[in-house]
């Protein structure tokens, strides 16, 4: 059995809120009827003449009275019409609605753990097809939970009074709602009330994930490979109807689908989306592939073949590509011109992911598009990345790239303004000249070099060489630098970017993604720590821009101390120095506890009299802030 982790990058597990208990005053009525020996409600607690309602797989029809009547209440109509309003409900009024005890109840098989249950019972009893029906397969649909003694259902409930509150909010707050949550949730939400059963067909953003299994918002549940295949259907289906379906007076502003690529399903959603885009209003269309075994278990044959499937894809959908602004594709081999190829259909391409992809081992990928605005590449085996003519290009980010010769090369790129480099260095790995990689780029303004809390990559060079090509540089993250050694290399930047405003920097030894064991790292020729050795070249220059540093995993030692005081010295305009303790990673918990043993406790000063003692050894009170 393996993880859903391992086929889909991004789940994402936003936690589940309570249902909060409404005032007394406001308490909605019991949709249950109240027998006559049964006392009246009380606002101290609930009924106690009758039994506790089951809660397991339960949708009761005052849970929706609480959720519209909290959501229209704490955050008012203008809250929740805009798009930072809608955010933050989403979890509050959907999930709640749609993942009543998920790990009680069997979606697909429409089972229920509860054995007092007497039988199962759909949303709605009438014999008629309901229209959400066409959208939602029957496996995926939700299915409401016991009959309680007196038989009441939600429709019952919902006729009884004023019905619920949440399908009494307007069209467009729950429209702004449901656009923000997977499709597949919204689906689920809208079967619990007939005046929300219309509300998919007016949807302006869709997006369908073959990780939306029921629960996947539940981060300690393993997934079985079946239950992603299962639901890839079940997203291949909903595509194919909701856009067959769906008004061409009504914009879709943004369409994405993630989805693992098998034939059939594969071709059902690239001729659905190839048709609404001939006969429809569409903004943005994206496309995630991933495939049904995860990188580490692919041969070389299995990237072979992904890569082959792929193509027949695209060659079988080309006006479906044509359409898209985004794509990003996972574990697949390519022939020389295969990329080459796709970006030519993609025409509308504006953002490009690679993740474990290439041409083969050493390969050499040149790129070339007229839209293209963002590109991302993940751990392939290209030799080097060759950026030809990419007149809109902005951002390029590149992750663990195995070249030992630079990695990339840019040619004719005027806009790109955003350079996110990550590695984990070797002994045996050049290290980079910024002044021959950025030859041909004087507009970069962003520079994000992450280390992965090992060998320093990067070649402190004389400013008269990398001035020219850092010389918009505004903003540096220099991400996880060793713990303990001398940061007095990094004031080359200063040196070489005169516009530099911000410089942020996170000492780290993260052993989550560090290798541990010492035969390994002695075998392959992973540093030690040692200081890179820097002498300035101009030791009494002064730089006008800088305002502001920041320091993630501050210890007050002598190392730290020295350098922020030299920064200070020699950014004249400095406005504020922020000092955070180490950053947190829950992951690191697990590790065996051998390597427990070499985490450092922190030193961070969290007392008054610690923070006076280290801002009087800086020189300065005003600037410095303690953000731990």
């Amino acid at each position: 059995m393996c993880s859903i982790r391992g086929t889909l990058a991004d789940r994402i597990h936003p936690p589940r809120p309570q249902v909060p208990t409404p005032p007394a005053a406001t308490q909605p009525r019991n949709p249950l009827p109240r027998r006559r020996s049964e006392p009246l409600p009380s606002a101290a607690g609930p009924n106690p003449c009758r039994p506790p309602p089951t809660t397991t797989a339960i949708v009761r029809c005052h849970h929706l009275r609480c959720l519209g009547y909290y959501a229209w209440l704490r955050f008012g109509r203008n809250n929740l019409a805009g798009d930072r309003g809608g955010r933050r409900v989403v979890d509050f009024v959907v999930q709640s609605v749609c993942f009543v005890a998920p790990a009680q109840m069997n979606i697909a098989g429409a089972e229920y753990s509860n054995k007092a249950s007497s039988g199962v019972r759909h949303c709605h009893r009438s014999n008629k097809v309901d229209p959400i029906s066409a959208y939602l397969p029957t496996s995926l649909r939700p299915v409401v939970g016991p009959i309680s003694h007196n038989k009441a259902t939600i429709e019952d409930a919902a006729d009884d009074g004023d019905g619920d509150r949440l399908s009494k909010l307007p069209n467009d707050l729950l429209l702004n709602i449901l656009e923000r949550v997977d499709t597949l949730d919204a689906l689920r939400a809208c079967f619990l009330s007939k005046q929300m059963l219309k509300l998919p067909t007016l949807l302006s953003q869709l997006f369908l994930s073959a990780g939306s299994i029921p629960g996947h918002h539940d981060s300690a549940r393993v997934f079985r490979p079946s239950e992603v295949l299962r639901t890839n259907r079940a997203v291949a289906h909903v595509t194919d109807n909701i856009l067959s379906t769906r008004s061409p007076e009504i914009t879709i502003s943004k369409l994405k689908i993630k989805f693992v690529l098998t034939q059939h399903e594969s071709l059902t959603i690239g001729k659905s989306v190839a048709r609404a885009i001939a006969t429809q209003k569409f903004g943005a269309a994206e496309f995630e592939v991933t495939t049904d075994k995860a990188y580490k278990i692919c041969s070389p044959a299995d990237f072979l073949h992904f890569g082959k499937q792929f193509n027949d894809f695209v060659g079988a959908c080309p006006d479906a590509f044509a359409g898209l602004t985004r794509l990003w594709l996972r574990n697949m081999r390519f022939g020389e011109f295969d990329i080459p190829n796709i970006l030519s259909t993609c025409k509308l391409l504006e953002s490009l992911r690679l993740s474990h992809c290439d041409s083969g081992i050493h390969s050499v990928l040149q790129v070339e598009h007229a839209q293209l605005a963002e590109l991302e590449i993940d751990q392939g085996k290209f030799e080097r990345v060759e950026l030809i003519c990419l007149p809109k290009l902005q951002r390029v980010r590149y992750n663990n790239w195995c070249s030992y010769e630079d990695p990339l090369y840019f040619g004719f790129a005027p806009q790109l303004s955003k350079l996110i480099l990550t590695k984990t260095a070797v002994r045996s790995q050049k290290t980079l000249e910024l002044s021959q990689l950025l030859a041909n780029v004087s507009s970069i303004s962003d520079l994000h070099l992450d280390f992965r809390s090992e060998k320093i990559w990067v070649l402190p060079e004389c400013p008269k060489l990398l001035t020219p090509v850092l010389s918009k540089l505004q903003h540096v993250n220099l991400d996880h630098l060793p713990e303990g050694c001398d940061l007095a290399w990094t004031m080359f930047i200063l040196e070489a970017a005169p516009s530099l405003k911000e410089l942020c920097i996170t000492l780290w030894d993260h052993w989550c993604i560090m290798t541990t064991d010492n035969e390994f790292r002695k075998k392959y020729g992973f540093c030690e720590k040692i200081d890179m050795k820097w002498k300035p070249y101009a030791p009494d220059f002064k730089h006008k821009n800088l305002a502001k540093l920041t320091i993630y995993g501050f210890q007050p030692d002598d190392n730290l101390l020295r350098y922020i005081r030299s920064v200070m010295e020699h950014a004249v305009n400095m406005a504020e120095i922020s000092l955070h303790d180490r950053k947190v990673c829950v992951s690191c918990s697990d590790l065996d506890s051998e390597i427990k043993d070499k985490f450092c406790p922190s030193r961070y000063p969290r007392t008054a009299e610690k923070r006076k003692q280290t801002t009087e050894e800086l020189g300065s009170l005003a600037m410095i802030h303690f953000r731990s």
